[in-house]
C-alpha cells in the first residue's frame, strides 16, 4: 500500500487527470447512476479548491507586499497591461469570427433565467465598487476576490511599514503552511476529475448541443485562436521569445484542470503552484495571478461579444464597425465586474444587447441559449481565462534567469508538486 500511494504520490499528474477523465466517461456510459454518485467526488475536490483559494490570494498577498525589499521590480504594470490588451484583443477576434460566420439563432420562448441580468454599465460598475470595499470576513467567505484584494493589499501595506522582521518570518511561515494544504489538494485532481467527468458525461451529454453546433463553433474557434495566436503576440512583444513552449506548459499544467472544474477560483491554488514551480518571482506572482482572475477576461469577452452578436444578426439588425468596437471596449469592462460569478459572462449578453437596441425580451432568450451550451462555453472560457494568467506572469518575467520557456516545456514539473 504504500509503495502505491508513493507512485501516486510522485507520478505524472496530467496523465493521471487523462486516465481519470477516461474512467469518468467509461463510468457514466456503463452506470450512469453509479456516475451520478461518483460526482461526489468531483463536488469536493472543486469546493476544498474553491475554500483554500481566498485565504491563499489573501495571505499571499499580505506576505508579497509586507516581505517586499526596497527596489524590487514585481513588473505588475506591464503584466496588467497585459491583461487589458489580451482581454480587449480577445473581443475584437470574437467580432471578426461572428463577422465572418454570422451566427442564426432560434430563440425559444423561455427567458426567465436572465431575470438578474445588469442592464446598465453603471450597475457593472457599482458592483465593482461595492465589491472593493466589502466586508474582509464576508469577502473570504463569499470568495469575493475583488474585496479579498483590496483588503490584503491593504494589510500588506501596513504590516510592510509598522511590522517586525519575527512577524514577517511568521508571515512567511504561515503562507508556506496554506501551500502545503493546497499542494495536498491539487494531488487530489484525477479522483476530482474523475468525478466531474462522470456527473457531467451523465447528466447532460452531448446531445443537446447538436442544434447549436454553430455557434458553438464561432465560440471555441475565437477563443482558440486568442490563445494561439493573440496570445503569443502579446507575449512575444514583451518577452522576445518563442511563447509557444510556455503556452504548451501553461495548457497542461493550468488549462486542463481549469477546463473540468470551470472555475477559475478553484483553478487559483493551481496557478500559483505552478508559477513557484516555474521558480517566478513571488512578489509578481502572488499579485498578479489573483489580480488576473477578475482582471484577465479575454474568454468572457469573446462570450459577450459572440452571443451579442448572433442576436443582432438573428434579428436582422446591421451592427456598424464603430458599434462594434464600442462593444468590445464594453465586453472587456463589463467582464471584470462579473469575474468569478457562475455563469456571469453570460448575464451581461442583455447589457451588450442594449448596444444595438435589441428588444430585452430577445436579449434574455439568446441567455436562456447560452445556459443550453455553458458546459463548453464556460470550459473552454475558464481554460482561456486561467490559463492566460499565468503565460501572461511568466512573460513578463523574461529578466529572471531561471525561467527559461524552451527548457521549461521539457521539464516533467509534475514531481515537484
Amino acid at each position: 500500500m504504500r509503495k502505491i500511494i508513493h507512485s501516486f504520490a510522485n507520478g505524472n499528474l496530467v496523465l493521471q487527470i487523462i486516465i481519470g477523465m477516461f474512467l469518468g466517461v467509461g463510468l457514466a456510459l456503463l452506470s450512469p447512476s453509479g456516475a451520478e454518485n461518483a460526482g461526489l467526488l468531483g463536488d469536493v475536490f472543486v469546493g476544498a479548491l474553491k475554500a483554500i483559494a481566498p485565504i491563499l490570494i489573501f495571505i499571499m498577498v499580505i506576505v508579497a507586499i509586507a516581505t517586499k525589499p526596497p527596489d524590487t521590480k514585481t513588473n505588475i504594470k506591464s503584466i496588467v497591461a497585459m491583461y487589458a490588451a489580451g482581454t480587449f484583443l480577445a473581443a475584437i477576434t470574437a467580432v471578426m469570427a461572428s463577422v465572418l460566420f454570422p451566427t442564426e439563432l432560434v430563440l425559444a420562448t423561455n427567458y426567465d433565467s436572465a431575470a438578474s441580468a445588469p442592464l446598465r454599465v453603471a450597475d457593472v460598475l457599482k458592483t465593482v465598487l461595492f465589491n472593493i470595499i466589502d466586508n474582509p470576513i464576508k469577502a473570504l467567505a463569499n470568495a469575493n476576490f475583488l474585496g479579498v484584494l483590496a483588503w490584503g493589499i491593504g494589510i500588506g501595506i501596513a504590516f510592510h511599514h509598522s511590522s517586525s522582521e519575527r512577524t514577517k518570518t511568521v508571515l512567511k511561515d504561515l503562507s508556506g503552511a496554506v501551500l502545503i494544504l493546497v499542494r495536498a489538494i491539487i494531488r487530489m485532481a484525477p479522483f476530482g476529475i474523475f468525478g466531474i467527468m462522470a456527473k457531467t458525461f451523465a447528466e447532460t451529454g452531448f446531445g443537446a448541443l447538436a442544434s447549436y453546433g454553430h455557434l458553438l463553433l464561432v465560440l471555441v474557434g475565437a477563443m482558440l485562436f486568442t490563445m494561439s495566436v493573440i496570445n503569443p503576440i502579446i507575449m512575444f512583444a514583451k518577452s522576445h521569445r518563442n511563447p509557444y513552449p510556455l503556452i504548451w506548459l501553461c495548457i497542461k499544467e493550468s488549462a486542463v484542470t481549469a477546463f473540468f472544474t470551470r472555475s477559475s477560483a478553484a483553478n487559483t491554488p493551481i496557478n500559483l503552484t505552478l508559477c513557484k514551480k516555474m521558480q517566478l518571482n513571488e512578489d509578481t506572482y502572488s499579485i498578479s495571478i489573483p489580480l488576473g482572475s477578475v482582471l484577465n477576461m479575454s474568454g468572457a469577452a469573446v462570450t459577450v461579444t459572440t452571443f451579442s452578436l448572433a442576436a443582432a444578426h438573428t434579428l436582422g439588425i446591421e451592427a456598424s464597425f464603430g458599434s462594434m468596437i464600442f462593444l468590445c471596449f464594453i465586453s472587456a469592462l463589463a467582464a471584470c465586474g462579473t469575474s468569478g460569478v457562475a455563469g456571469g459572462s453570460i448575464l451581461l449578453i442583455p447589457l451588450a444587447c442594449s448596444l444595438f437596441s435589441i428588444p430585452n425580451d430577445a436579449a434574455m432568450q439568446v441567455v436562456a441559449i447560452g445556459f443550453i451550451v455553458g458546459v463548453v462555453q464556460d470550459s473552454f472560457e475558464t481554460a482561456l481565462n486561467s490559463s492566460t494568467d499565468v503565460m501572461f506572469t511568466a512573460a513578463a518575467s523574461k529578466k529572471t534567469p531561471v525561467l527559461d520557456f524552451e527548457n521549461s516545456a521539457n521539464r516533467s514539473l509534475d514531481s515537484q508538486v
